[in-house]
């Protein structure tokens, strides 16, 4: 069964930094996309950056040069350090993983974390 769980999440200044963290259990990384989204009050879940099976990063438009995604393939843990954090960031994120099929030999489906608040004060 795979169980994702986010945590780093938290209320900071704009400027300031935080690191998000997502321990997947019950997953092999390097097989499909794994990434970030968020969702503000009120709009649709956005991507905010995915990491490609081959480990290629892939941001979205607001976060370019200010978020960096990596994975630790020994603690099956992915992160997202987000930094010069701007009030605009404000959201909960969640981490997904795709999930690989031994039956159709590709990736369907995605699991989501439980999400967790980051909130960005002017």
């Amino acid at each position: 069964q795979v169980q994702l769980v986010e945590s780093g999440g938290g209320s900071v200044q704009a400027g300031g930094s935080l690191k998000l963290s997502c321990l997947v259990s019950g997953y092999i990384f390097g097989r499909c996309a794994t990434g970030w989204y968020r969702q503000r009050p009120g709009e649709e879940r956005e991507l905010v950056s995915s990491l490609a099976s081959d480990g290629t990063p892939k941001y979205g438009d607001s976060v370019k040069g200010r978020f960096t995604i990596s994975r630790d393939n020994a603690k099956n843990t992915l992160y997202l350090q987000m930094n010069s954090l701007k009030t605009e960031d404000t959201a909960v994120y969640y981490c997904a993983v795709d999930m690989w099929s031994r039956l159709t030999k590709n990736c369907v489906g995605r699991r989501w974390g439980q999400g967790t608040q980051v909130t960005v004060s002017s």
